[in-house]
């Protein structure tokens, strides 16, 4: 029998490929992840999670504390293929699980206990803190795994409250798929567990030094810039700053913000530090202020004006450690302070403190006013580390005078702050640990009032001895049984400031004191 092709297409056969073809759609439109999740930008009460699918489609976070209940969800109607979904009203210092997807197709990752998030406790709060930091990773080779495989070993199963990425993610140009094979396909536990907060690299720009928001890092990750992660809003992610409890971070751009001393990231680095109350400071950026590595701070501009522009700055600020990557070798400095100059200049009054900071075969650990110091702040010290063998090694000299260690092997750093104690381990690819230092902040130190002066006309006048940028109060009562009146607010730009105060006239006091608000 034959089969006549050129009649009309029985009803049946239209109806199936109708349906046939419906299906296919359906099939097609069915998202899967493709990047993540991954988490951004927490505080004490918020978190941004983010992820990529195949094709556009809503957002939706379910959470909880308990993995097998995951209660709570937020959700954006927004058809988008990159998704960030800003959680708040969440309770500080406390662990969620979390799963994320859509309204038609579900959880499409997430909703076991390999997915959680962590918020920061309150700025402030004494609690331990780890932190990894990794630098110039992004080579996608068996030398950027096996850094990352020796950290994971090293941690085991404690708790990763964040981790610093310095610069130079993804080779060679910083482009959106550079990041999906060195970052989201290395990085999987981490992404999805803890926080990663970075800084611009030149490979993150393809080597362009143009100050704009257009390079693909700024569309990969999301930094806070309303203050809302703590510090003073910089209104742009090229710099920014964040609290965890009681250490606050600083991120600098050295590759493509003004570095002059007097340009907006150094002025909104001054009202940062002004603010900041918090025990520990430490900040990084990309290009370091002293390396002999794969590249040389006495040569290249952006680490010259880094050094001269902003370590003043930092310094007078009270920072305790400054990480950077560029030079693809480890370097730890002393105790070290007040140079801004060639390596030729270091001086030995530059060391604050002399020895390794080791207390297990050295001199013992770096000991430092506690940040609320009554020492100038000139004398407290800072640590400088060049962490950038997190992919690869590139040689170099490694004799800057400033260094106490350094080493042309592969690694990353741990950081580990309790309370008045901050431990640092560089960890090689091997698993061993080359560097490891200690710093102890000794006592509260809280702020003095010295060099009493009784004024002919009986008023008194006093030196404050204070750490630079914090604010303090002064008081006075006419004896100690009585309450204490505010009499002076002293403007917290320099560690010693001299006032006057009311002495034995009307208001009667005889006692002082200084305390912080």
């Amino acid at each position: 029998m034959k089969t006549n092709l050129s009649g009309p297409v029985p009803r049946w056969i239209a109806a199936l490929v109708v349906w046939a073809a419906t299906t296919a759609i359906a099939a097609a439109a069915v998202p899967t992840v493709s990047r993540g999740p991954y988490l951004q930008s927490s505080t004490p009460t918020s978190i941004v999670i983010r992820w990529r699918t195949s094709v556009a489609g809503d957002s939706r976070v379910w959470f909880g504390s308990d993995a097998a209940s995951l209660d709570q969800v937020v959700s954006d109607p927004v058809l988008v293929a990159e998704h960030a979904v800003k959680l708040t009203g969440l309770s500080p210092d406390r662990k969620y699980y979390y799963a994320v997807g859509n309204e038609a197709s579900g959880r499409l990752a997430g909703g076991d206990e390999r997915y959680f998030f962590l918020t920061h406790p309150p700025v402030g709060t004494q609690k331990d803190i780890r932190v990894w930091v990794v630098g110039d990773a992004g080579t996608a080779t068996a030398n950027q795994r096996a850094v990352r495989d020796a950290f994971e070993k090293y941690n085991g199963t404690n708790t990763l409250h964040a981790w610093l990425q310095l610069g130079d993610n993804a080779y060679n140009s910083g482009l959106d798929s550079e990041y999906q094979t060195a970052v989201f396909n290395v990085y999987t536990n981490e992404l999805r567990q803890s926080v990663t907060w970075s800084t611009l690299g030149n490979h993150d720009t393809a080597q362009g030094t143009a100050y704009v928001d257009s390079y693909p890092y700024f569309n990969i990750f999301t930094f806070p810039t309303a203050g809302e992660a703590g510090g003073v809003p910089s209104g742009t992610e090229h710099y920014y700053s964040f609290d965890i409890g009681m250490v606050h971070f600083i991120c600098l751009d050295s590759m493509t913000a003004n570095r002059g001393v007097n340009g907006a990231m150094a002025i909104w680095l001054r009202s940062d530090l002004a603010v900041t109350t918090n025990r520990w400071i430490v900040a990084f950026w990309h290009h370091p202020p002293y390396t002999k590595g794969s590249h040389d701070s006495d040569t290249e501009s952006e680490l010259i004006a880094m050094r001269t522009n902003f370590l003043p700055i930092l310094e007078a600020g009270g920072v305790d450690l400054v990480l950077s990557g560029h030079s693809h070798s480890y370097e730890r400095s002393k105790l070290i302070q007040g140079h801004y100059g060639l390596s030729s200049k270091f001086v030995a009054t530059n060391v604050v403190q002399v020895g390794s900071g080791r207390e297990s075969n050295g001199a013992g650990a770096y000991r430092k006013p506690d940040g609320l110091g009554e020492s100038p702040v000139a004398s407290l010290g800072t640590v400088y580390a060049v962490a950038g063998s997190s992919g690869q090694t590139g040689g170099g000299s490694l004799n800057h005078p400033a260094m106490h260690y350094s080493a042309n092997v592969l690694g990353s750093m741990v950081l580990d702050f309790r309370s008045n104690r901050l431990d640092a381990v560089f960890v090689r690819e091997t698993g061993a640990t080359n560097d490891w230092f200690t710093i102890v902040k000794d006592g509260t130190y809280p702020p003095r009032l010295a060099n009493p002066v009784e004024l002919p006309n009986g008023d008194r006048q006093f030196a404050l001895l204070s750490r630079a940028f914090r604010t303090n109060i002064i008081e006075a009562t006419a004896d100690l049984g009585s309450p204490w009146t505010a009499i002076a607010t002293n403007y917290p730009a320099e560690a010693v400031v001299t006032f006057t105060g009311p002495g034995g006239g009307p208001e009667g006091f005889r006692f002082y004191r200084a305390r912080r608000p």
